[in-house]
């Protein structure tokens, strides 16, 4: 019994070995990465949301996309558009930062962002961290916390998110 539990543990620790070495290979250097997240709207969002609130339906949707430069580091742009369904206009967001892969599997980054409606417009910088969790070879999801940091606190607040993030590795 005690070698056939040896055995298993053997097993799994190999193949566990192996699945982490395809899962970095999908952020060699050199490969692109598109995301897409769920989340809110409220400090500029290249996020998927939808809510309602008093009558009014609001919306968002954009993507992300980057290029490795090297292993596990890659350069990110993202753009977004928000409807707040009442009759102001919507705003544009627009992103650019680094994500760094920390052991293949713990996505940290940094980001500047800046949203724009109409006369209003403000900007973040952003710091993330979170978990890949591998579906496939180059397919992930990845939970994420994230701080937004105002600048300028006249027109825009600091925030929390969480968000939850679908990764495709090419």
């Amino acid at each position: 019994m005690k070698k056939l539990i040896l055995l298993v543990a053997v097993t799994l620790f190999i193949f566990n070995v192996n699945a982490q070495d395809e899962n970095s290979s999908a952020k060699s250097e050199g490969t692109w990465v598109i995301e897409v997240n769920t989340g809110s709207w409220t400090t500029g969002s290249t996020a998927f949301s939808l809510a309602s609130q008093d009558g009014y339906t609001m919306w968002s949707a954009g993507a992300e996309g980057g290029y490795f430069v090297k292993e596990n580091l890659a350069i990110k742009a993202g753009l977004g558009y928000s409807d707040f369904g009442d009759d102001s206009d919507g705003s544009f967001t627009y992103k650019v930062g680094a994500k760094y892969y920390v052991g293949g599997n713990i996505p940290v980054g940094i980001d500047f962002t800046g949203v724009s409606a109409g006369d209003y417009n403000a900007s973040w910088v952003g710091a993330q961290a979170g978990y890949a969790i591998h579906v496939a070879d180059n397919v992930a999801i990845e939970p994420t916390l994230r701080y937004n940091l105002t600048l300028d606190d006249m027109k825009a607040d600091s925030a929390f998110q969480a968000l939850i993030g679908f990764t495709l590795f090419l």
